[in-house]
């Protein structure tokens, strides 16, 4: 029992660490004097006339993004069917 104390007192410093470091190396709110927004000019101006959307959010999510969003989308349907399963299980 204390090796597996021992192991999660270690994974949770860890997890730690990455998140201290994480939440360091964001950058102020607001700040964009480091940041191109080269991306952002072209979609702003182009996104009626490439995608025909009136919503820029809509046009990055399902045309710019749209094979992006298909993972995302398959990786929550693979999560929720492995819980259903998992509670089926339980059930029995």
């Amino acid at each position: 029992m204390a090796m597996r104390n021992s192991a999660a007192i270690i994974f949770f410093v860890i997890v730690a660490i990455f998140i201290i470091l994480g939440l360091l190396s964001i950058h102020p709110f607001g700040d964009t004097s480091d940041i191109n927004t080269s991306m952002d000019d072209h979609i702003i101006q182009n996104t009626q006339k490439e995608t025909g959307a009136d919503n820029g959010v809509t046009a990055v999510v399902f045309d710019y993004r749209g094979f992006d969003t298909l993972g995302e989308a398959t990786v929550l349907f693979t999560a929720v069917a492995g819980v259903i399963l998992v509670f089926r299980r339980l059930n029995k």
